[in-house]
């Protein structure tokens, strides 16, 4: 059951079970941005990996979210989505501290990133899956575009912040010692997590006749593929998810630090001050939603996500120049991310009924996020045969092209998340579709 619905939305602000959340998420963002760094930074400083070496250490943390569908589907049976959030955070924290762990004994080894990338990327798989019927239970559907915008928003401040602190610990503490901050950020998330009250019921199904895994893994990938608006957002994003990791992840901390000769602090100070249009984008994509309508939000952000990545491509010249190009690619691509991931979050979150959120989680992250350490990968193939410069401009291009997939779709029509509004129109796939709006309310 999704959270109770006033008549006009209630200011999040006001909410003590959503601020110790949304502090739990802000902090866990944080840590998070200084791994980032430090781990290419290992790979790449202290155990001189390779472009492609680099590649696949971005790749494994994403392939756990291969099968994320088979979670998804475990996921949704289970009652208490919480404690599987918390379980998730202290698994994460648990794996990177033995970084720090494995260094002070002289024995980290690319072996142990891959198998922290790993493990990592999995607990954040079952944290992710467990989040959707957790953030309905938790925030009114009125609230969804502002509870998005405000957990954006913190994740864009820790992509301003982190980076620049990030690189002055790796050059002051080394990289893996660093990733003790990130290690401590899940202990506060789980905490903060595990203090909010909110109860968590049964659905009521008989289970004896529930489907099995599979069968319920299976419901929620056609689900999405029936679904006009699931399907083509899933689609852009894909498509946008596959090139940003072309050119993207470690490649980009590869090619500022090898080709653009900036060193740790200058690139974490410049992509720090890029992400301050992040932070903008997430703050105004609630206004720009209403102005514009949310599906056009949509499809502005879609094109200015990954467009930018051509001016970091593109950087030459003095010191002041190469680190300005940086910061401007990631500010505008930040403008971008934010207005693309606010509004098509909310609108997901708004079509999906409650018995079917993490089956819908699972099959989206199984594709959408299942691509990534395929594009990281061609990405490591591209820059080892053409050059990282190169294979930048490949990324940039190719993501423009999601376009496409909003532009045949319902999406650019939607003006706001009210179920009117957000009802697919007939004369669509299914005729059930029309009214999945409505479903979730239920």
């Amino acid at each position: 059951m999704s959270a109770p619905e006033a008549g006009a939305p209630i200011s999040l602000w006001r909410d003590r079970r959503f601020r110790r959340f949304w502090a739990g998420q802000s902090i866990s963002e944080f840590g998070d941005r200084i791994t980032e760094l430090a781990l290419p930074l290992i790979a790449v400083t202290a155990l001189s990996a390779s472009a492609n070496q680099v590649a696949w250490l971005t790749a494994l943390i994403w392939t756990p979210n291969l099968l994320a569908i088979i979670l998804g589907a475990w996921v949704d049976r289970r009652i208490h989505k919480r404690r599987l959030m918390v379980f998730a955070d202290l698994v994460r924290g648990a794996v990177l501290l033995s970084l720090p762990v494995a260094y002070l004994l002289d024995a980290v080894s690319l072996g142990q990133l891959y198998v922290v990338a790993v493990l990592t990327g999995a607990a954040a798989v079952l944290f992710n899956t467990a989040y959707p019927p957790f953030f309905v239970n938790l925030v009114p559907r009125s609230s969804y575009v502002e509870a998005n915008s405000k957990l954006s928003a913190s994740r864009s401040v820790s992509h301003v912040v982190g980076p620049a602190v990030g690189g002055g610990l790796v050059q002051a503490l080394t990289a893996p010692v660093a990733v003790v901050v990130d290690a401590l950020s899940y202990a506060a998330s789980a905490f903060l997590i595990g203090r909010i009250p909110l109860g968590e019921s049964p659905s009521g199904v008989d289970e004896a006749a529930v489907p099995p895994l599979l069968r319920r893994a299976r419901e929620g990938m056609a689900f999405v593929g029936r679904h006009p608006v699931l399907r083509a957002g899933l689609c852009c994003a894909m498509t946008i998810n596959f090139f940003t990791f072309v050119a993207g992840g470690g490649l980009m901390v590869l090619f500022a630090s090898r080709v653009l000769g900036l060193s740790a602090g200058v690139i974490g100070l410049a992509l720090g001050a890029g992400s301050t249009g992040a932070f903008l984008g997430a703050v105004l994509a609630p206004r720009i939603s209403r102005r514009i309508g949310v599906g056009r939000s949509i499809v502005v952000g879609a094109v200015l996500f990954p467009a930018p990545i051509a001016i970091a491509a593109g950087a030459g010249g003095p010191l002041w120049a190469r680190a300005g190009a940086l910061a401007a690619a990631e500010f505008l691509s930040g403008v971008g991310v934010m207005l693309f991931d606010v509004n098509l979050n909310s609108l997901q979150t708004s079509v999906i009924p409650d018995g079917m959120r993490s089956r819908v989680a699972g099959a989206f992250s199984t594709i959408n996020y299942g691509i990534r350490p395929i594009g990281a990968v061609v990405g490591g193939l591209l820059a080892t045969a053409f050059g990282l410069r190169e294979t930048l401009l490949i990324g940039a291009a190719g993501g423009t092209l999601s376009l496409f997939w909003l532009l045949a779709s319902p999406i650019p029509r939607i003006h706001s998340l009210a179920p009117d509004d957000v009802a697919t129109p007939s004369g669509d796939d299914d005729p059930d579709i029309g009214r999945t709006s409505r479903l979730s309310e239920l």
